[in-house]
């Protein structure tokens, strides 16, 4: 007996081609639209850059351009590392970043959890904002309410040394203690800002695991310790990463409106890139600069490559690739 198919032409389902790029941009053009400016900016201050990295081997002429000066190899990096300071200012940019990434880490980290732990709406939303406004503050305007603290005669410290019958300190003149005092700033200023990726991890849990967690008679600490904490290391690792390619670049826009050119605190707060600014104005060779943007930028890649082959072997899910 035979049967008869009971799919016929009318009847078969009809597979939808899948949409080629330029429909999808043509389609979803509005949303694109709005990535332009980003797109742009990147290309202009990256990747349109990169031809003039050239000028980091040249003696660069302002008329003959990046293709017609004169090629000197390596002579321009001898600028930096044959000087007496280069040690002292590259341990000095090391030492800086470490103890930003490390502060700032562990500062984000916390108020993101003491964020997650607040369960008055209102009051989050407040203590939210709160923190992440110094953020949008411009260093110079906290360099004038720092000399508000900090100053010998009218600093709000001093004033306070002298209201509990001790000297004052004149802090400008005290490199020792400057370093943490730049990364008490540093945190004050980002760590806020810093610990909305955070958050948005957390936010992301299943919360069933609490709940499950909750019925076991976990406490909240425990919650926080064997719950939160695993599940939001791989975010941690990831960011320590991205950021380590970034160690060997100063916040020059931090240090110099903070520091200027006050030498007397250069022996604990002088980095690489306020060092090659004040050499780039007294000398005027770009071809300086670049070399040691070149070496600054060859070596934090180096070390993100060689941090994520670590994490990698040793802890996959905190790795980039």
């Amino acid at each position: 007996m035979q049967t008869r198919s009971l799919l016929t032409k009318d009847n078969v389902p009809k597979i939808k081609k899948k949409a080629g790029i330029w429909q999808e941009l043509f389609k979803n053009r509005f949303s694109y639209l709005l990535i332009v400016p980003a797109l742009v900016y990147v290309f202009i201050f990256s990747y349109a850059t990169y031809p003039y990295l050239l000028i980091a081997f040249q003696h660069f002429n302002y008329q003959k351009g990046v293709f017609g000066s004169e090629w000197i190899g390596f002579q321009n990096f001898e600028f930096f590392f044959k000087t007496n300071d280069a040690l002292l200012i590259t341990l000095n940019t090391v030492k800086l970043n470490v103890m930003f990434l490390i502060a700032g880490t562990t500062t984000a980290v916390f108020i993101a959890i003491l964020f997650n732990e607040i369960r008055s709406r209102l009051f989050q939303r407040f203590a939210q904002t709160t923190m992440i406004f110094p953020n949008f503050l411009s260093w110079i305007i906290v360099s004038y309410m720092m000399y508000g603290l900090f100053s010998t005669d009218f600093g709000m410290i001093n004033q306070m040394l002298t209201f509990f019958g001790m000297a004052t300190v004149n802090w400008y003149t005290k490199a020792e203690a400057w370093p943490w005092i730049l990364v008490m700033m540093k945190i004050w200023k980002e760590a806020g800002m810093g610990s909305i990726i955070y958050l948005a991890a957390i936010t992301g849990i299943d919360h069933s695991l609490y709940e499950s967690a909750e019925i076991d008679g976990a406490t909240r600490w425990d919650k926080i310790w064997r719950i939160t904490m695993p599940l939001l290391a791989p975010t941690i690792a990831i960011l320590t990463l991205l950021n380590l390619g970034k160690i060997f670049y100063g916040d020059f826009g931090m240090i110099y409106a903070i520091i200027g050119d006050n030498g007397v605190l250069y022996p604990t707060t002088d980095v690489i890139d306020t060092y090659v600014f004040r050499s780039l104005r007294q000398i005027g060779d770009p071809s300086n600069a670049a070399a040691v943007g070149l070496f600054q930028s060859t070596v934090g890649l180096l070390l993100v490559f060689i941090a994520n082959w670590f994490t990698r072997r040793y802890f996959k899910e905190g790795a980039l690739y």
